[in-house]
């Protein structure tokens, strides 16, 4: 039997895992409302990726997304300089939509199914000598400052950990980020990185 949980969304062009840290400027009211009612209910909001339109509705204009998200938590916030609130958000677990609709207050709500592998916490993969050089990858990519700053937790004897950040961390267009979000299988998801980083350094 599936069982289908209620979360609203956050359409965004970006791509969210498990483990991983967003920062958003909230400034939209049904966005400010939103973070409000997680923050006082303990609550969170799935993350997905816009396949249409733009991340601010614009009048005459739709939004559609994909699919496949990432349910996330608001773990800090802040005032901006710029007067804006500033949230940072963790992902927990990957979900896939089966149904959505926009509510009276703007914001995409949606039946989704979460994933009963793909979420932080879930018993770990431990990591094969084949993955090393993946693994050194992902260091150095930690130790990038922009990368240091969201204070990841990364289990690097965690086939699912390495494929999550490095998902996240390679420079790849943000459809490809989605594929390798949409895919169940952790060493299948490692195939498709090792081919993106393959490519990324034959083109370099």
């Amino acid at each position: 039997m599936v069982y289908l949980q209620q979360i609203p969304l956050f359409p965004l062009r970006v791509v969210l895992f498990p483990g991983g840290r967003l920062d958003l400027q909230i400034f939209e009211r049904r966005y400010l409302d939103l973070v409000s009612e997680c923050m006082k209910g303990d609550s969170g909001f799935g993350i997905c990726l816009l396949k249409t339109g733009k991340e601010i509705i614009q009048e005459g204009s739709q939004q559609t997304i994909h699919r496949t998200g990432t349910y996330s938590k608001i773990v800090d916030w802040d005032q901006l300089e710029n007067g804006l609130l500033g949230v940072t958000v963790e992902g927990l677990t990957k979900f896939k939509i089966e149904d959505c609709w926009q509510a009276d207050s703007g914001v995409l709500q949606a039946e989704v199914e979460f994933s009963a592998a793909e979420s932080v916490g879930k018993e770990s993969i431990p990591l094969e000598d084949e993955f090393s050089a993946l693994s050194d990858l992902l260091q150095n990519l930690e130790n990038h400052p922009l990368v240091e700053q969201k204070n990841l937790s990364i289990d690097y004897n965690n086939l699912w950990d390495l494929g999550w950040r490095l998902s996240e961390l390679i420079p790849i267009e943000v459809e490809q980020r989605q594929q390798l979000l949409e895919l169940d299988d952790p060493w299948e998801r490692i195939e498709h990185i090792e081919q993106f980083v393959s490519d990324l350094a034959n083109n370099s």
